[in-house]
């Protein structure tokens, strides 16, 4: 068997190895949809326990864990330099990041879809404290990315954040500018094929397009929310 990548691109450690893997790396896609529970079911189980996406499947071999993913096809698949460089302290900074992404970026950024869209879906109300320090927090890890990982650099080692309905760069031009150069290196239709299920969630919603969660997923997604600071 082949790569395969089991992905929902609503999720943001999705979209980085999907971008990183359509540089170039011959894989097969798995959809799995988060909001129709599909990552409870049994056959999903099978593949990953912990019920979670991503997964990288080929053959026997089943690993989780974006960063995980992402380093092990940087290193087992041919791709330019500037992904994952050969010198031993850069690749260090790529880890930093990595480590740094995950504690203060991944969980912070992705509360507005739950607040605003899953939540919802399933009659569950967010608190309006929680959202007000959640888009505190929000802005103190966008103030950290500034000052620690991107200050005078063109690029940082890392994947940019994107958040349902924030205009997360207003009044920080360099992260702005980042934002823009990421962008043009990827190019736009890469860009949008990866965002556009994110990008265009709200729409859905207002528009109630999106299907309620399965009963099967509702102690999952509800511990979830709970946990929002």
């Amino acid at each position: 068997m082949g790569l395969e990548l089991y992905l929902d691109l609503l999720s943001q450690p999705c979209h980085a190895v999907y971008i990183f893997a359509k540089n170039g790396i011959p894989f097969e896609l798995r959809p799995v949809d988060l909001v129709k529970g599909q990552h409870v079911s049994k056959d999903f189980s099978q593949v990953n326990s912990l019920q979670k996406v991503p997964v990288l499947k080929e053959g026997d071999f089943i690993l989780t864990e974006s960063a995980a993913i992402l380093i092990y096809l940087s290193c087992k698949y041919p791709t330019a330099d500037h992904w994952y460089p050969s010198d031993l302290q850069t690749r260090a900074r790529i880890h930093e990041y990595l480590g740094w992404h995950a504690d203060c970026i991944r969980g912070t950024f992705g509360v507005p879809l739950w607040t605003q869209v899953l939540a919802p879906l399933m009659g569950a109300q967010v608190p309006e404290e929680k959202v007000a320090r959640n888009r505190a927090a929000m802005d103190q890890a966008l103030q950290w990315l500034e000052d620690k990982f991107l200050g005078d650099k063109a690029f940082l080692a890392g994947q940019q954040p994107v958040a349902l309905g924030y205009a997360l760069f207003e009044g920080r031009p360099q992260l702005a500018a980042w934002r823009g150069r990421v962008e043009a290196f990827l190019g736009a239709e890469l860009c949008q094929e990866a965002h556009g299920p994110i990008l265009s969630i709200l729409e859905q919603a207002a528009k109630k397009l999106l299907p309620v969660p399965p009963p099967a997923a509702h102690a999952t997604m509800l511990r979830r929310i709970a946990r929002i600071p």
